[in-house]
């Protein structure tokens, strides 16, 4: 197995990057009736030690998914505080009335639940992609700072290197923001990648 991308493949790299966070903003769309645009900023193969130093160290609240199924690794879904305490309103709207009242139990679980669909919406497009189910484990979820949290998820897989997606969510009207980060195993998604740009040319 090998980690080299033919260079005239390198644009389905991207294109897999703007399927999945375009499942992000279809999602959140529907949830809050609102545009959402997604915006991926960085596709890229990086130091998982140089990550760390590219990031802010401002906490974010989120969750954290593990793919079962290749191209394996995990996805990163994480929001700042201020926009985890609007996602809490939105999700909890039609349960409480009150919401000073919202316990933190119920707080986490609202973000909870917002992540996974969130999650949910990027990997489905991926699956639609590659042509293949994914299946995720049960989402974990995650309060740290930024940097921190997401270098410790780069790291799981045990690789120095990972395959890099930096995405930002906009959902103007409610002013929510997140961040969406996927660390497919690279050898796995490299294979993948390689095999349907064979099939499809």
């Amino acid at each position: 197995m090998t980690t080299k991308v033919d260079i005239r493949k390198l644009s389905f790299v991207n294109e897999m990057a703007k399927v999945g966070t375009n499942g992000v903003a279809d999602n959140m769309s529907k949830l809050t009736g609102q545009h959402a645009r997604m915006e991926v900023t960085k596709t890229n193969f990086v130091d998982v030690l140089d990550l760390e130093r590219q990031l802010d160290d401002e906490n974010r609240v989120g969750v954290r998914v593990r793919l079962q199924d290749p191209p394996r690794g995990h996805i990163l879904i994480l929001f700042p505080e201020e926009s985890a305490k609007k996602i809490t309103a939105i999700m909890l709207d039609d349960v409480v009335d009150d919401l000073t009242d919202v316990s933190g139990k119920m707080a986490r679980s609202a973000v909870e639940e917002m992540g996974t669909m969130m999650a949910n919406g990027f990997i489905d497009g991926w699956a639609d992609v590659l042509g293949r189910v994914i299946d995720i484990a049960a989402p974990q979820l995650v309060y740290a700072p930024a940097g921190e949290v997401v270098t410790r998820t780069a790291s799981l897989d045990g690789d120095d290197l990972a395959l890099f997606f930096d995405s930002e969510l906009t959902v103007p009207s409610y002013q929510i923001e997140a961040e969406i980060y996927a660390f497919p195993d690279v050898e796995a998604f490299v294979e993948l990648v390689n095999d349907i740009d064979v099939k499809t040319t």
